[in-house]
């Protein structure tokens, strides 16, 4: 049964139970014992999931966004619009806010969850005005002296015909390299997918912190599979290959640590994800504590010399 099927299934299971529960006490208890097993079965099944499992999870479309993430973390939060240059791009949000009293500068892609919003945001690829909005806003974190937290949920960056004209690999590169020499801690959270540059363009961090479901890799596993064997639809054993996930990532020192999920992703309880976020992103900044500047800026590059 494939993780979709699961998911779907335990949902309806869900749905039963709850309908029974509101009934009289012992009207349905056999029904409910039934109901109840099938749904720890369920729950088995998905505390075993293969990496192309957890690139369907990263991609749930019920997933919390970064709208989410700063509406549930952070308080008094204060949105930056526009790169100065050119346009404003919704693909990438970002702005000042609060966490725990604490002034920070709060980033990230949207994809957005209706149709519109979707087109608005060009389903979370940015163009060269979204990765120069975000350098200007995290230059203002800098000059402010504000931690930098990054939210990375993005297919990539936006490949087409007038993001190339507009200097898509300048502004990616230039962030690059303005971030590596910030004096302010900055702390990437890779909530979905995180793939290519595109991810990377705002992912120069002192600390990653990884959703358990969630990927980062150097391009999507689709991508992969037609490059290698000319065939997408391989992307499930390409998702093996490339050693994506937050497990394998943390093995391979890139990753700092993995937040927990509820079984079966985010999407079923938000909240509670909310919490463990709450305690990890607490932990990180706490670290950065009695260290000056410019020791700030060469743990950034020790860890970039490490990996």
């Amino acid at each position: 049964m494939m993780i979709k099927d699961i998911l779907s299934e335990l949902e309806r299971t869900e749905r039963e139970l709850g309908a029974l529960s509101e009934r009289k006490e012992g009207e349905s208890g056999e029904e409910m014992q039934r109901l109840g097993a099938s749904r720890e079965e369920l729950l088995q099944k998905l505390k075993r999931l293969e990496p192309g499992d957890r690139v369907f999870l990263a991609r749930h479309p019920k997933r919390p966004h970064v709208e989410d993430f700063i509406a549930a973390l952070f308080t008094d939060f204060f949105e930056q619009r526009g790169d100065h240059l050119f346009d404003e791009d919704r693909a990438v949000y970002g702005g000042i806010a609060r966490f725990h009293g604490q002034p920070v500068t709060v980033l990230g892609t949207r994809k957005g969850r209706t149709v519109q919003e979707n087109m608005e945001c060009n389903f979370g690829m940015p163009r060269p005005e979204g990765y120069r909005k975000a350098l200007r806003i995290m230059r203002q974190a800098e000059k402010f002296g504000r931690p930098i937290l990054s939210f990375i949920d993005t297919p990539g960056a936006y490949p087409g015909l007038e993001a190339e004209a507009h200097g898509q690999g300048e502004a990616i590169a230039k962030n690059l390299a303005v971030m590596s020499a910030f004096h302010v801690p900055i702390l990437s959270l890779v909530t979905g997918e995180g793939n290519s540059g595109g991810a990377l363009g705002i992912g120069v961090s002192n600390k990653i912190l990884m959703l358990e479901n969630a990927v980062y890799s150097v391009l999507s596993p689709e991508g992969f599979a037609t490059i290698l064997w000319k065939d997408a639809s391989l992307s499930g054993e390409a998702a093996k290959v490339m050693k994506l996930t937050a497990e394998d990532l943390l093995r391979a020192g890139v990753a700092d640590s993995v937040i927990p999920e509820p079984v079966g992703g985010a999407q079923r309880d938000p909240e509670q994800l909310y919490r463990s976020m709450d305690r990890a992103i607490s932990e990180a900044l706490s670290s950065f504590r009695g260290m000056s500047p410019s020791e700030i800026r060469e743990q950034r590059f020790e860890k970039y010399r490490a990996i």
